[in-house]
Parts: C-alpha cells; sequence; structure tokens
C-alpha cells in the first residue's frame, strides 16, 4: 500500500481536530508496510528549537514497533492557502525515512495535480543520496547499515 488521499486525509484530519484553532499548523501521517497509519503533530513550543517536524512522532512509533515505514504526507495550514497545502518532507526528514529505502513515497506539492500533490519515492526526491558512500555495495544504505 502506497500513498494516497486516504493518507492525506488522515493527516487533515488530525491537523484539524488537534489544531483547527490554530492559523498555522502542520500535521503528518505515515502508511506502514501492514497498511495501518499513524499520526502525528509538530510540538507547539515557545522556545522554536524545542520544536520537532510533524512526522517525527509517527516515525519514532513505527521504528519503536518495527514496522516499516511505506509512505509519508506532511500537511500544512497558513493564513491565505487554500485547503491543506500538502509540505514535502524536509531534509532531515528525507534523511528519517531513508532508514526504510529509497522506494519509500512521500507526498510533494504538484500544481499540475487535480489534487495538489503527487507522490514521489525518496530516490526520486534525492538521486544523488550522500548515504550510498557509505554502503557496502554503493547502493542505498541497508537498515542494518543505518544502524552500524
Amino acid at each position: 500500500m502506497g500513498l494516497d488521499q486516504r493518507l492525506v486525509d488522515a493527516a487533515v484530519e488530525l491537523l484539524e481536530r488537534r489544531w483547527g484553532h490554530a492559523e498555522q499548523a502542520v500535521a503528518a501521517a505515515v502508511r506502514l508496510d501492514d497498511g495501518h497509519v499513524l499520526t502525528s503533530t509538530s510540538l507547539d513550543n515557545l522556545n522554536a528549537a524545542a520544536t520537532l517536524c510533524a512526522e517525527t512522532g509517527a516515525l519514532c512509533q513505527a521504528y519503536t514497533l518495527d514496522k516499516r515505514v511505506t509512505a509519508s504526507v506532511c500537511v500544512s495550514k497558513w493564513p491565505g492557502a487554500e485547503g491543506h497545502p500538502v509540505l514535502a518532507p524536509c531534509g532531515v526528514c528525507q534523511e528519517r525515512l531513508a532508514l526504510w529505502g529509497p522506494d519509500v513515497e512521500v507526498a510533494v506539492a504538484d500544481a499540475d495535480s487535480p489534487s495538489g500533490w503527487s507522490a514521489r519515492t525518496l530516490r526520486e526526491l534525492n538521486p544523488f543520496y550522500w548515504g550510498t558512500r557509505f554502503s557496502a555495495d554503493g547502493g542505498w544504505p541497508s537498515i542494518a547499515e543505518h544502524l552500524a
């Protein structure tokens, strides 16, 4: 199971449930290889250095459960935005997702798509991934190589 509108909707539902009152906020949803969906949101903290990306909670939960992430989406809202725009994963979240390999699908903004987003793999997002220099075969590092 990959990235689809149901995953986006799960992130939007959390965003509105948790941050319905806020002018600006983000929330995320990830799909696991067994089909389950985990959601999370960023921390609202006075000290911006203490905040975390919206995906972080769901990714840590997946790792704790020893489950493989197959897809991830982050949605947002801010004054003047229509709907709940999709945000591509930041560089740090791309690194977090890299643990599960280059075929993890992520949502990216896509003005040419009727939904306003499309799915891309991490390999498509980052074709020159630095971690390949440290793998045994020059390919995308395995989970075991990430842990080494």
